[in-house]
């Protein structure tokens, strides 16, 4: 897949696209944007301090120090014809009022996912499953952790054989385009799959 060119002047007629990267708490969505993105990402990271004691579960991300508090955004072109702009969702229960907002004319989302805490994604697999907005899975293979088979974590997550789930690197380039690549051909699979039985 190409890596696409930043230039301002090209891509004038390419089509834009708004994709979300979800999760919980900690789990690699910003690392996930900075990785991938053609131009510097914006970031709303802010210390963590006293003051999240007792509010955020910071249960296996003790280190973290930092914490999106709004949205990560960047862009990476796809090819001539495409430019995904990427906004990464904040993961922490009191800022998820944001996601509706964050969802709005979005065509698909990444939903990343950690296997020392599975359960931190399970709201953001449940927000796309009751919108039906497509999304597949990223399993962030965090170093040291151990590594389940991604039928493994397709049943400890409860989700269909039609979502894509797939084992990645949030700190890879490759590997976050893979991910990308993957929740475009799912979302003009389900495309083809509505116009073929009427649906639009």
């Amino acid at each position: 897949m190409a890596s696409g060119n930043s230039d301002p002047r090209r891509n004038l007629t390419a089509t834009a696209v708004k994709v979300l990267i979800a999760g919980g708490f900690g789990v690699g969505k910003t690392t996930m944007v900075g990785s991938v993105s053609e131009v510097p990402p914006l970031r709303t990271e802010e210390v963590i301090t006293t003051a999240s004691e007792g509010v955020d579960d910071l249960a296996g991300v003790e280190q973290k120090t930092t914490t999106t508090v709004a949205l990560d955004f960047g862009r990476i072109t796809i090819n001539p014809d495409l430019i995904l702009y990427l906004f990464g969702t904040p993961g922490q229960d009191r800022f998820w009022f944001m996601w509706d907002e964050l969802a709005e004319g979005a065509l698909g989302a990444v939903v990343l996912a950690d296997t020392r805490r599975l359960d931190s994604c399970f709201a953001a697999v449940d927000f796309f499953e009751r919108r039906n907005l497509p999304f597949v899975v990223g399993v962030n293979c965090f170093d040291g952790a151990y590594r389940y088979g991604t039928e493994e974590v397709r049943q400890a997550l409860d989700v269909g054989m039609d979502v894509p789930l797939l084992l990645c690197d949030a700190r890879e380039r490759e590997s976050t385009k893979q991910v990308l690549t993957s929740l475009m051909e799912h979302v003009m699979a389900r495309s083809d799959l509505a116009a073929a039985q009427g649906g639009y």
